[in-house]
């Protein structure tokens, strides 16, 4: 695996790692926002990988796992058209406490589980590994 995709991915892990430590703690809305760099990142480890460049700046999960041509379920693509959706709201926050109601910690929860699932499916799919 090229080195850009390694790091990549190695923060990805970091992030997934965040977001289960923000879970925890009940930091629900950055549990969210860890969610969507951890997919984020490992997208881009997978661009990384498959051009040999550096990733686009952006932070769109659905454009891209369009031009990474991302190998994930139909589930998992309305996941991350949610969490690219819910990463706006949790980056830029108008309202803290509308936020800290949005996400709940079974909401949390689920994100964070979901987000394990893409980030394996990754690694496998496009054999991704550290």
């Amino acid at each position: 695996m090229r080195q850009e995709a390694k790091e990549w991915l190695k923060q990805a892990q970091y992030d997934l790692e965040t977001a289960e430590i923000m879970w925890k703690s009940t930091r629900y809305v950055y549990t969210v926002f860890m969610c969507h760099l951890a997919i984020e990142k490992a997208l881009k480890a997978l661009f990384a990988e498959h051009t040999g460049t550096i990733p686009p700046k952006i932070h769109n999960l659905i454009k891209l796992a369009k031009i990474t041509q991302a190998n994930l379920t139909k589930n998992q693509i309305e996941f991350i058209s949610i969490l690219s959706m819910a990463g706006i709201g949790t980056r830029y926050p108008e309202l803290l406490d509308e936020a800290i109601k949005k996400y709940p910690r079974n909401i949390a929860l689920d994100y964070l589980n979901k987000t394990r699932e893409v980030i394996q499916c990754l690694k496998k799919n496009h054999q991704l590994e550290e």
